[in-house]
């Protein structure tokens, strides 16, 4: 398949790379660049999404040409000046071009629209769902809440590892003990710690003892935890 990206950015590289590897030839080209575009089957914007629909309106594309956005919260009504459009969004950290490339074969895919799309995901040996448009924007505010958040998380534990002498790469472990256990348990079975148990007394201990620029993610983090333990214990009442 001729495939043109064009958003030249993490997840345009990640798709460039991924795609040529899976035998389609790609053309990759900044959004400023829309005059080096040639003919394609599948034109995919990689843009930001606040850019989407400006670039889309900038596209005189072959008649047949399918365009695509890559965005998770999204409609196709971006798009609207298209006859034949699609979406496809991978559920995928794309920190690099190479590591996204490797990510974007077998990942899990949200598309949209024209069959193209899909197609695309299966020559990526990809897995294919579908989502309504009302659905769309919760179902990227979690994606955003598994990945950039919890990479946030984990800069707060830096953080506090820093304060406490030791370095983030002394705590990572015990994190994906954690990540393991819910994968297992499911987070109230996976939940310990002292919200878990109740303990007032050790919370505040740790507010005293950690940076005050921290206290605001810890407290919101251990009500978050409380809420945890008490829909468990309203479980086990149940």
């Amino acid at each position: 398949m001729d495939i043109s990206l064009v958003g030249a950015g993490k997840a345009g590289t990640s798709f460039f790379l991924a795609l040529s590897r899976a035998g389609h030839r790609v053309t990759l080209v900044h959004h400023d660049e829309l005059h080096l575009l040639g003919p394609a089957d599948l034109i995919m914007l990689t843009v930001p999404d606040d850019r989407i629909a400006q670039v889309a309106a900038q596209l005189a594309p072959r008649e047949g040409t399918v365009v695509a956005h890559a965005s998770g919260s999204l409609t196709l009504s971006v798009l609207a000046p298209h006859r034949r459009v699609a979406s496809l969004h991978p559920l995928a950290a794309l920190p690099s071009g190479e590591l996204g490339a490797t990510r974007l074969v077998g990942a899990t895919y949200c598309v949209a629209g024209d069959e193209v799309a899909a197609e695309v995901v299966r020559s990526l040996q990809g897995r294919v769902f579908t989502l309504r448009d009302d659905r769309r924007t919760a179902y990227h505010a979690t994606a955003v809440v598994a990945a950039n958040h919890l990479v946030a998380l984990m800069g707060h534990v830096a953080v506090l590892a820093q304060e406490a002498g030791l370095g983030l790469e002394d705590f990572v472990p015990l994190a994906r003990q954690a990540l393991d256990d819910v994968v297992e348990l499911g987070p109230h079975g996976a939940l310990t710690g002292p919200a878990s148990r109740g303990d007032f007394a050790t919370i505040d201990a740790h507010l005293a003892a950690i940076p005050e620029s921290q206290r605001s993610t810890y407290v919101a983090l251990a009500n978050a935890a409380f809420e945890l333990a008490e829909e468990r214990r309203s479980k086990s009442r149940a």
